[in-house]
């Protein structure tokens, strides 16, 4: 892990307790092998979260986090790998030399933050230096667009080559290797055969960075049709969807300063009013704000304005962030622009004063979002002010000010011609359903692997004795679930290391959160109560064989049709010998 030995991360978990760790945080109740509390990590009153003392083990089945001593530290103590470490270790009387945490600097996200800083400088430079006529469309398009070259400088914005692997190989030439380009999402493996290609390819990128100024991951554009407008890097070690804000590293002063932040969609939303002067801005990178987002806004300023584009999406996303918004103690006003404007063509149209103006109009949540719902529903009758009534009560009760949601229930009532005391028993009822749906809490189920490909992955975790036959039977290729191809490389790596293969090991050494939950929870379910585990794992290896054979079959067959089609006989020959063999082979 890193340059801290793996000894001393083992010597530190050997020696941790994770049922007297976790008691330490939260209260555990016995619950048959397990131990079992409320989580810590999502609001719920019923208990998901489960630690498996036999495997040193917790996972929640509410939320899905999950992971080993070290994760659950990280975690509730919001600090990286290190120091958790370095707290573990403490508390059960290891010492780990300065030293250690210093060289940790050059550990894996530190190495992916390098990488992302080359690609970024590679994109930039062939944006701005490249002499190929696609290039300079791309330059011609972002001045038609209004983009400085000032703000193209600042925030590296750059161009991704119309090349396979034209990333790919310039990182190599700086010694970086295939598998931490694939860690920091550059690249991509091919399906079904060896090697890579590059993720981002004949698109405008856009660098984002965390508020250290350190990249984190891409957005990039399409100018051509036929694809999708945006793609963004997926996660990884550094960068997680939800957590982090275009263009705040440059921002964030001025939010602090002017105590104020409006927030927007889009890179070019964001790009303009910066460009403009309007520098207390920032983007939410097309989505709704996520409490992660908020929880980072809030550290400079409590005071929010809303601008969304005016298209359904836009007003969707806005309204999905205002509740949120509430609930973590903003201050809320929200601005609408002309129909089928957004802060970029706005600004281009009617220049950054009447754009700055329209932010002094920012009305508040409550009036932004009753004049929306009057315009939804008819206030004229019954039904139409019970459906308005039902959407802003669930909004005020969210604030938790007395006064507030006093004031705006008397509100409320004047504007419908409602009686205050009916609002207040409704405003009961909203407050019981909320209370009811927090008790029952569970996020909403993560996608889980196919059975065939979950009971794979359990066997060889209760039985190492069935890696080699996995290793030997089935290609990792012939598992559909990318986060269980992430766990069979690791275990694979491990057993021929000769290293133990315990799921605390295994979540020790994956990158990937999402594998990481999917170990734990296949741990904290139990051992599985099967007589026959052989015929099992055969039943399911040759599923997934016959699946593989399947597709190959498939395959052939449309490439035989595509040799009838040409006139080929020497490859349709060979084509036809191929399928012949593999239907021989029981395909």
């Amino acid at each position: 892990m890193g340059l801290i030995p793996e000894e001393t991360i083992a010597q530190v978990l050997e020696r941790t307790d994770i049922v007297q760790l976790i008691s330490s945080y939260l209260p555990l109740k016995r619950a048959g092998r397990n131990y079992k509390a409320n989580c810590p990590f999502h609001h719920e009153k019923t208990p998901s979260f489960m630690v498996n003392p036999d495997k040193q083990i917790f996972h929640c089945f509410g939320c899905g986090e999950g992971g080993n001593a070290i994760s659950f530290v990280m975690k509730q103590e919001h600090v990286e790998f290190p120091e958790a470490l370095r707290r573990m270790a403490q508390r059960v009387g290891i010492v780990i030399p300065e030293e250690v945490y210093e060289k940790k600097s050059g550990d894996l996200r530190q190495a992916i933050y390098k990488i992302n800083g080359l690609a970024s400088q590679f994109f930039h430079h062939h944006l701005m230096t490249s002499r190929e006529a696609t290039v300079q469309e791309v330059r011609d398009y972002l001045k038609q667009r209004g983009v400085s070259v000032e703000i193209l400088e600042k925030f590296k914005i750059g161009f991704a080559p119309d090349e396979w692997d034209a990333l790919l190989r310039h990182l190599q030439k700086k010694e970086i290797g295939l598998h931490l380009m694939e860690k920091a999402g550059l690249i991509i493996a091919k399906e079904n055969q060896k090697g890579f290609y590059d993720r981002f390819r004949s698109r405008i990128t856009f660098p984002i960075f965390d508020i250290k100024s350190q990249c984190v991951g891409f957005g990039a554009r399409a100018l051509q049709d036929g694809v999708a407008k945006y793609i963004n890097s997926p996660e990884t070690p550094v960068y997680t969807k939800g957590h982090h804000l275009y263009g705040f590293h440059l921002a964030k002063e001025a939010v602090s300063r002017q105590d104020n932040v409006v927030v927007v969609e889009g890179y070019m939303d964001f790009i303009m009013p910066f460009q403009a002067g309007v520098n207390n801005v920032v983007a939410s990178l097309g989505t709704a704000l996520t409490t992660e987002q908020i929880r980072l806004l809030r550290r400079y300023t409590r005071n929010v304005i809303m601008l969304f584009d005016t298209d359904a999406a836009g007003q969707s996303a806005m309204v999905r962030s205002l509740d949120l918004l509430i609930e973590e103690g903003m201050n809320v006003r929200v601005v609408t622009l002309t129909e089928d404007d957004d802060p970029d063509s706005f600004i281009r149209k009617f220049g950054v004063e009447v754009f700055e103006k329209r932010l002094t109009q920012a009305v508040n949540l409550f009036d932004y979002k009753l004049g929306s719902l009057t315009k939804r529903f008819d206030a004229k009758s019954i039904e139409g002010r019970a459906a308005i009534s039902q959407d802003m009560l669930t909004t005020i009760s969210k604030f938790d000010n007395a006064i507030l949601q006093s004031e705006y229930i008397k509100r409320l009532a004047q504007t419908l011609f409602l009686a205050e005391e009916a609002l207040l028993i409704e405003m009961k009822k909203v407050a019981v359903a909320a209370s009811s749906e927090m008790t029952e809490a569970v996020s909403i189920p993560k996608e889980q692997p196919r059975v065939v490909e979950r009971n794979i992955l359990k066997l060889m975790l209760e039985d190492e004795s069935f890696i080699p036959k996995v290793k030997e039977d089935v290609e990792v290729v012939d598992f559909r679930d990318e986060n269980i191809r992430h766990i069979l490389k690791e275990i694979f790596r491990l057993f021929e290391q000769g290293a133990p293969i315990t799921p605390m090991n295994l979540i020790n050494s994956l990158t990937e959160r999402r594998a990481r939950e999917i170990i734990s929870a296949l741990t904290v379910e139990g051992e599985m109560v099967v007589t026959e585990k052989e015929k099992m794992y055969r039943d399911c290896v040759d599923r997934l064989i016959n699946e593989r054979l399947k597709s190959q079959r498939q395959e052939l067959l449309e490439k035989i049709r595509l040799a009838e089609m040409a006139g080929d006989e020497s490859v349709l020959h060979q084509l036809k010998q191929r399928f012949n063999d593999l239907v021989k082979n029981r395909g």
